[in-house]
């Protein structure tokens, strides 16, 4: 059984919390109703308002692992309220979420200005300010003018002291996955006889195979997002601001691995990977990371240690995701076909392996590093 996470909060964080629960299972009127609940009792200026005013919740599109609501009060002084985004962790999260970790970073990230203000938690999920902007498509996140500003955040977030353990927790939380995944049983049996084509032990061999390499490489160990995909990424045009949002699997790991994730998800949930970036490209989010503001000044020898290290962990990436989306399948609630999703990038990671690991080993051969 999960912890409420508003146990979990250290109440020195000075924010409110109650033990309310959004069941997203239920219809649209009966968990509009729990969504009340929880605003009540966690957002005093809303609470006087909320028994004369009515309630206005709209669904945000986002990633597969939670439920994102935007709710705002409505009437003549509702509108002197801002919004507010209510997340409700999907059932069973913690198999593949830290939650104790998350905790721990939340208020050094909103401190520094990174993703939406924690307002309150309740025992499923939390209520954060809300963030005036679109979320962008995976089609949007190599265009010329956005590339810029995505690079420069990423790099803002790389560069933040995050107190803690610096340990890079990639492989830690792989072999957690492989743990997790390995000894699943589903209820319907086309799942169960998918899932009973997996070698598990395969999977542990390559995982072994590219951490041993990956201990060569030397990437450097930031505070990194690990999941920088379109649905965590917003703009607001008005403003001409890039925000980063969704902090969940955010840890210590290698610098390489957050930007060789993000350029994995230009593909989108599809896995469409005639979408990865080409070198061209990849040098031009490299120029405005290495550089923020003046991006000429990046050398050629930097962008090509840049390049060889992030296509490295691109490998790293499919195989996070692709384990991951097997536990997935067995306890997430969404709608989403995991099994197929973990088919397309555990193919995908086996099809590039031996092109991306020539590049690993002709890089580490010439001794740049």
């Amino acid at each position: 059984m999960e912890t409420s996470f508003a146990a979990r909060l250290d109440s020195s964080m000075g924010v409110p919390m109650c033990d309310l629960c959004v069941d997203t299972t239920l219809p649209d009127s009966a968990l509009n109703l729990q969504v009340r609940g929880v605003c009540k009792a966690l957002l005093r200026r809303w609470a006087d308002d909320m028994d004369v005013l009515s309630l206005s919740i709209t669904k945000i599109s986002g990633g597969i692992t939670n439920m994102l609501l935007k709710v705002e009060l409505e009437g003549e002084n509702g509108s002197q309220l801002p919004p507010v985004t209510v997340r409700v962790f999907g059932p069973n999260t913690d198999a593949v979420i830290d939650r104790d970790r998350e905790l721990q970073a939340m208020n050094y990230l909103s401190q520094a200005g990174f993703g939406a203000k924690l307002l309150g938690v309740f025992a499923n999920g939390m209520v954060q300010s809300f963030i005036f902007g679109a979320t962008l498509e995976p089609r949007d996140m190599p265009k010329t003018e956005l590339v810029p500003l995505i690079a420069a955040e990423v790099r803002r977030l790389h560069e933040l002291d995050i107190p803690g353990s610096k340990e890079p927790q990639l492989w830690h939380d792989i072999y957690k996955f492989i743990d997790r995944a390995s000894g699943l049983t589903f209820d319907d049996s086309k799942k169960q006889k998918q899932y009973e084509t997996i070698s598990f032990s395969s999977i542990r061999s390559e995982v072994e195979e590219i951490k041993e390499i990956s201990d060569t490489i030397g990437a450097p160990v930031v505070f990194a997002h690990n999941d920088l995909l379109s649905g965590n990424l917003m703009f607001n045009k008005e403003e001409g601001k890039l925000y980063i949002i969704d902090y969940e699997y955010g840890s210590h790991s290698y610098r390489g691995y957050d930007i060789a994730n993000h350029f994995n998800e230009y593909a989108g949930f599809e896995c469409d990977y005639s979408l990865y970036p080409s070198k061209d490209k990849q040098f031009h989010f490299f120029r405005h990371y290495l550089s923020p503001g003046n991006p000429e000044k990046a050398t050629e020898r930097e962008l090509e240690d840049l390049y060889a290290e992030c296509n490295f962990f691109s490998l790293a990436s499919h195989m996070y995701w692709a384990i991951w989306a097997i536990v997935q399948a067995r306890f997430s609630t969404i709608d989403f076909d995991y099994l197929a999703y973990f088919y397309l990038r555990f193919d995908e990671y086996k099809k590039c392996k031996e092109e991306v690991l020539s590049l690993t080993h002709n890089y580490l051969a010439s001794g740049r590093i």
